[in-house]
């Protein structure tokens, strides 16, 4: 940790530009910002609405909330820090002392902090305790998971959040694999899923555990509850205007995100097909290649 470097220099948010134009910042105005990772998005925000608009942060990993901090220490009390998942929006402005916003963004998905970090087992570059835990308070880890479920549960967590076609041959060696030992580093279980999928049901541009690792992610932080509280409940706190940004990195995610603004009688849908990143953007960036920004506008 101690050779990491600055926040500032290390996390580079995705589609910035494109954020900004449909959240349109303005001073005076109040913004949450329901992912504040490292910082960019807020910075962004709080630089565009200068010189009185307020960004309201959700975040709920201690380390990144430290680090943003840090960063944005310049804007003073424009920034409100809340340690809380966007998932408690409601709770998170009441305690700000907020009743209605202008805008809302969520960039959903692991943050730069997060990978390079390590420490957690999000990544199997590196071979690391299966955590996967955004926030240490909680109490399920990915190795508890691993070691608990049922072989249907495993299946079905790696099958409907990771969309895997090899889930159940997946579940059964590690229940198999779990019997002698434990699956307790990110090493462990990458290695297991190479294992237990036929060499040429590989998949030729990722890893073959990318599709596990993203779905034991997302059940243990409870992601999609998570997205579908905040596209229930995020509407209600949306002055008439005020925008609703989502940025979002998997077909789930996205598919949950467009049919919610769709269904929504509150909201007018601004982006008929979802906004992605540029050719420059992708080449300097990895992350914001899967990157898909929808918006919709509260009536």
């Amino acid at each position: 940790m101690e050779n990491m470097q600055p926040a500032a220099k290390i996390h580079c948010s995705v589609l910035p530009a494109e954020t900004l134009e449909f959240l349109l910042p303005h001073s005076d105005g109040v913004y949450v910002d329901g992912t504040l990772g490292l910082g960019g998005h807020s910075e962004a925000i709080l630089s565009e609405s200068s010189p009185d608009g307020r960004v309201i942060a959700f975040e709920w990993d201690a380390a990144a909330i430290e680090k943003s901090r840090e960063r944005l220490k310049s804007f003073g009390d424009r920034l409100t820090i809340v340690r809380r998942n966007f998932s408690e929006i409601g709770k998170g402005l009441e305690e700000a002392g907020v009743d209605q916003v202008d805008g809302i963004l969520i960039d959903i998905g692991l943050s730069s902090l997060q990978l390079d970090m390590g420490e957690r087992g999000f990544s199997f570059q590196r071979d690391e305790p299966l955590d996967m835990r955004m926030d240490l308070r909680r109490d399920i880890t990915a190795a508890s998971i691993l070691a608990e479920c049922s072989e249907e549960e495993l299946a079905d967590i790696f099958f409907y959040y990771g969309e895997e076609k090899q889930a159940r041959r997946i579940a059964s060696y590690v229940v198999k694999e779990r019997s002698t030992a434990p699956v307790s580093t990110s090493k462990e279980f990458a290695d297991l899923v190479a294992r237990a999928v036929p060499r040429p049901f590989h998949p030729k541009k990722i890893h073959v555990a990318t599709r596990v690792f993203q779905a034991l992610r997302i059940a243990v932080n409870t992601e999609l509850e998570n997205l579908a509280a905040i596209l229930e409940d995020g509407v209600r706190y949306l002055k008439p205007g005020a925008r609703f940004c989502v940025i979002s990195f998997h077909s789930l995610e996205d598919r949950m995100v467009k049919r919610k603004f769709r269904a929504s009688d509150e909201l007018k849908v601004l982006t008929k097909k979802p906004i992605v990143a540029g050719s420059e953007e992708r080449e300097n960036n990895r992350r914001s290649r899967s990157a898909r920004l929808r918006v919709a506008e509260k009536l």
